[in-house]
């Protein structure tokens, strides 16, 4: 009996070993290794923004009502904004993290901020190929533990502060430029840790910053943001191992359920994890990933809501909208002049195709993020799903399928805040998962790199 035990522990073994091995092992997705190329930099939807270029009189139309009003608070107000930029990287050495601080002037064109905290205005390009920008524009930060204080001196609008442990690469073409994408595995700057936080620091409305994991997570940042009255909002982001953490997880889905969960991470040449992809971003280059994950259970929510309504509280006038399918491939909503057919994967993961497009009235407006989030989280077929949102956070992504890749962003933030799906603020009332900070009259914006300061 004992040979027979130690036989069936062996065997126990054997089976439990080839059900956590790689899905690479197992012939499944596994995760993309970057294949940096100086001219791999490609014009995308994810990393270009648009603007002109200082002196550039083609092309620019008339200042339109924002723009002038714009500059003309920027003319009667100081755009002057303190950021620390603190280094939490364990054993990072002077000089091996850099900032770059980059957006609009308030007339629209790029511009990069120096160190002194001027704007440095890159030459403009007519060419459809990105220009390498050669001018030194790296902010470079001390070693761990160290601050950086870089005193912005006007208005920056359509912003990104980037950390990088590198050097990263920018590009004009015309129309405007081109930022690293974490979409490419051959751009430029793909073998490079690196991340951003957004900012606008707006004459008319004040500074806004936002962490959000809606396309990617790279370089764990994080912030807080002190008003001039002395209040301090914070968004510490995610914690210091969380790429690894959450690839480990992404790649035991994989070998669950057979999705591309592990392609969404990207190693670096030497194999490390470096940043990870949200299905979104991954399926606007692989149009064919996920493909058939959400068909049944789609099908199943519009079964369950054929004649039992579903109810919408849109938690503002139009109150609790009751929707039904009558059985049909597309759902109808009282009081909305839109319907809403069968999502498939990316309408789902995206919330911004298919039946997720603002078309239509207030009701509309109003039904599609609530729909969305509620097919991200799987909570649809759940008990009291059918009051969407009602569930609290504790039931988000318990069944299959369901958006892991953000239930695992939100296993992993320190505190709850940041988007990891375009709509992922929808919640019943009193729950906040955003990442956005704002104030009128901002006194200072901290940054964190490396994880929150102890």
């Amino acid at each position: 009996m004992r040979g027979l035990a130690k036989w069936t522990v062996a065997l126990a073994a054997l089976i439990v070993g080839q059900a956590l091995a790689s899905p690479l092992a197992r012939g499944l997705p596994g995760p993309v290794q970057v294949t940096p190329n100086p001219n791999g930099s490609v014009v995308g939807p994810d990393n270009f923004l648009g603007g002109y270029w200082k002196g550039n009189t083609t092309n620019r139309p008339g200042t339109n009502k924002y723009e002038h009003r714009m500059m003309e608070a920027a003319a009667s107000s100081s755009g002057i904004l303190p950021i620390e930029l603190v280094n939490n990287i364990p054993g990072s050495s002077p000089g091996s993290v850099n900032a770059y601080i980059q957006g609009r002037d308030t007339a629209g064109n790029i511009v990069f901020v120096r160190a002194d905290g001027s704007f440095y205005y890159p030459p403009g390009t007519a060419s459809g190929v990105p220009v390498p920008i050669t001018e030194n524009i790296a902010i470079p930060l001390g070693g761990q533990g160290s601050t950086t204080t870089v005193t912005i001196l006007n208005f920056l609008i359509s912003g990104r502060v980037y950390l990088a442990r590198g050097d990263l690469k920018f590009f004009m073409v015309s129309g405007g430029l081109v930022q690293p994408s974490p979409a490419n595995p051959s751009d430029p700057s793909a073998n490079i840790d690196w991340g951003f936080i957004e900012l606008t620091n707006d004459p008319a409305a004040g500074l806004f910053a936002n962490i959000s994991y809606v396309d990617f997570i790279g370089m764990i940042l994080g912030m807080s943001l002190t008003s001039t009255d002395g209040s301090v909002q914070t968004a510490l982001g995610l914690k210091p191992n969380a790429v690894q953490d959450i690839c480990s997880h992404l790649v035991a889905q994989t070998s669950i359920d057979g999705q591309p969960w592990a392609s969404l991470c990207e190693t670096s040449t030497s194999g490390d994890y470096i940043r990870i992809l949200s299905p979104n971003l991954y399926i606007s280059t692989h149009p064919d990933a996920f493909a058939n994950y959400w068909t049944y259970y789609v099908n199943n929510v519009y079964s369950r809501y054929a004649s039992q309504p579903l109810t919408i509280n849109t938690q503002s006038g139009p109150g609790n909208v009751h929707c039904t399918t009558g059985g049909s491939d597309t759902m109808t909503c009282v009081g909305s002049d839109v319907n809403f057919p069968k999502p498939n994967a990316r309408d789902i993961f995206g919330c911004n195709s298919g039946p997720f497009v603002v078309r239509g009235n207030i009701v509309d407006a109003l039904v599609v993020p609530r729909l969305c989030a509620a097919f991200n989280r799987g909570t649809l077929l759940l008990p009291g799903g059918d009051v969407q949102p009602s569930l609290s956070a504790d039931h988000y992504y318990t069944t299959s399928p369901s958006n892991f890749y953000s239930k695992f962003v939100h296993g992993n933030e320190v505190d709850g805040k940041g988007y990891a799906f375009p709509y992922d603020d929808v919640n019943p009332d009193g729950e906040n998962a955003s990442g956005l900070l704002s104030s009128p009259n901002p006194r200072l914006l901290r940054v964190t790199v490396g994880g929150p300061s102890s």
